[in-house]
């Protein structure tokens, strides 16, 4: 024998919906004003990477919601390596870099589907640093190559104290350190396999630099010279003993005379579009290069 539906089972969904409807009914109706106000929620451009473009980003991304305060984006440091390692697996909008991609990371990103895009966004002159005590106030490429090798062990060696060189570097996952490995202790030189020497103390950010070579007299290190503090003496560098020697500073880092210039890169998955393609565009523009001169780095010439 067929059942029949039981009444109350049927009818409680009908009064639910009943009642939803009287309520929605009833509610007040936004005003055009609220309907304005409502916060627009998009999801932020992310920006990870280097450690020595992390503030200027952060000057950029800070400035740039003046610019456009609906575009919001998250910055973040970690060094050159972890941040192209987040653009080949899709996490990131933007890697920043203090170094050129490696083949073998371009290998890596077509391999996963990503054709990155390569824009240089400013321009860093790489300081040679130590301690304001320190007498040395000048080297040459081949004597940081020797220093930083270990084949140079005491600052008597270069015109300095009878002392013990100690040895401090940014980590290997550092764009920084794998440039100044590159272009000065294997002096660009791409046949050279020499390495840091083993008692290189790795420091894993600038301020962790500054710390120990402020309490160090005897410590040489190297930075972007937007880091470079008041605690620190900069070197006068030269590109052999033939060459003259010169300090860096944004004009000489912009005209090339000072040998341990630059560039300082953005990446992206593909050529950037939207919100990306925009602030990229803000970055390069006069106002977004002016914020490069104001933190220490060398801008881009204008055309």
């Amino acid at each position: 024998m067929r059942r029949c539906r039981s009444p109350v089972r049927f009818y409680l969904p009908v009064l639910a919906l009943v009642a939803l409807l009287t309520l929605a009914a009833c509610r007040p109706a936004p005003t055009a004003g609220a309907a304005e106000e409502a916060p627009t929620t998009g999801q932020a451009i992310q920006n990870k990477g280097s450690d020595t473009l992390v503030n200027l980003a952060l000057a950029w991304a800070e400035a740039y919601q003046q610019v456009k305060p609906e575009v919001s984006i998250a910055v973040t440091g970690g060094g050159t390596g972890t941040g192209i390692a987040a653009l080949i697996n899709g996490t990131v909008d933007i890697a920043n870099a203090s170094r050129e991609m490696s083949a073998e990371e371009f290998e890596a990103a077509r391999a996963a589907g990503v054709e990155p895009v390569e824009i240089p966004v400013a321009i860093d002159a790489l300081a040679v640093i130590v301690h304001p005590d320190n007498p040395v106030d000048r080297l040459t490429i081949p004597q940081l190559a020797d220093i930083f090798t270990g084949r140079i062990t005491n600052w008597q060696e270069v015109g300095g104290n009878d002392a013990p060189i100690i040895l401090l570097s940014r980590e290997t996952n550092s764009g920084t350190h794998v440039y100044f490995l590159e272009e000065v202790i294997r002096q660009g030189d791409e046949n050279n396999k020499d390495i840091f020497a083993p008692q290189t103390l790795l420091m894993p950010s600038s301020v962790a630099i500054t710390n120990e070579l402020t309490r160090n007299p005897n410590a040489i290190s190297y930075d972007g010279l937007g880091y470079v503090t008041g605690h620190e003496k900069v070197l006068a560098i030269a590109r052999d003993e033939n060459s003259p020697y010169v300090y860096p500073t944004i004009e000489t880092g912009s005209d090339g005379s000072y040998p341990l210039a630059r560039y300082l890169y953005m990446y992206t998955a593909g050529e950037p579009t939207g919100d990306v393609a925009d602030y990229i565009e803000w970055i390069l523009s006069p106002e977004g290069q002016a914020i490069v001169t104001e933190l220490g780095f060398v801008p881009l010439e204008q055309e």
